[in-house]
């Protein structure tokens, strides 16, 4: 079929795709780095194929540590969906995620927060502040925050996503818990100690009452308030 068939390109996306998964992303840029540029040349700069190469690519870049060319890619992709499919369809949206997600792996925080409030401004508009895409733009919102030293909208953005979560999915869902477990965080890194206590405390308790003995969670939630308290 030849390096540049359309069956020859897909099987190179899914070979980086794997090699990544691996942790071989090196591997994965140089392959993936071939897909896109055979898919630019027999699909088309705009094809969707070509998109979602190019963010392969971005991932793949993330992965290896390459900040600079994932976040030029992840730009890329998100400039084009943005031209063909519009601001606020689901994948320009979740294009828009990844370039935050991008810019905050790479220390980027005011650019991660600037890019995390644009989609979820959109996210809000399209799907509700209650559906589950919302709740996690919020969630990265809060999280670029706290790593840029806001603590003061990294909490209020963490207690509103907690809320959002207890109503939709309930106060037991290992989602919930997580996301009390970075808003106690929060809490103890902003003094407010016995606020972090009761919180851990309480998702202590939920997390043994409705997760299996023994889970990842439960442990980590444990060692937190073993680390607080001393």
């Amino acid at each position: 079929l030849g390096p540049d068939h359309p069956d020859a390109i897909t099987a190179k996306v899914g070979l980086g795709r794997a090699l990544v998964a691996v942790g071989r992303a090196d591997d994965a840029v140089i392959i993936l780095e071939e897909a896109v540029g055979g898919s630019e040349l027999v699909r088309g700069a705009d094809h969707i194929e070509t998109l979602a190469a190019r963010e392969e690519y971005a991932a793949a870049a993330r992965a290896a540590g390459r900040s600079t060319d994932a976040i030029r890619s992840y730009r890329h992709s998100l400039a084009d969906r943005e031209r063909i499919l519009g601001a606020q369809h689901p994948d320009t949206m979740s294009a828009g995620l990844s370039l935050a997600d991008a810019y905050l792996a790479g220390g980027q925080t005011k650019d991660a927060i600037a890019q995390y409030k644009r989609v979820l401004t959109d996210l809000e508009g399209t799907l509700g502040p209650d559906h589950p895409d919302t709740l996690q733009a919020r969630g990265s919102l809060a999280a670029a925050n706290f790593a840029a030293g806001k603590m003061g909208p990294a909490l209020q953005l963490y207690e509103e996503t907690c809320v959002g979560y207890e109503r939709t999915i309930g106060p037991e869902h290992p989602t919930t818990l997580a996301c009390q477990g970075e808003l106690a965080r929060g809490y103890y890194a902003t003094g407010r100690l016995g606020d972090a206590l009761a919180l851990l405390s309480s998702i202590i308790a939920r997390a043994e009452r409705a997760l299996p003995p023994g889970d990842p969670l439960t442990q980590r939630m444990r060692e937190t308030l073993v680390s607080i308290t001393g």
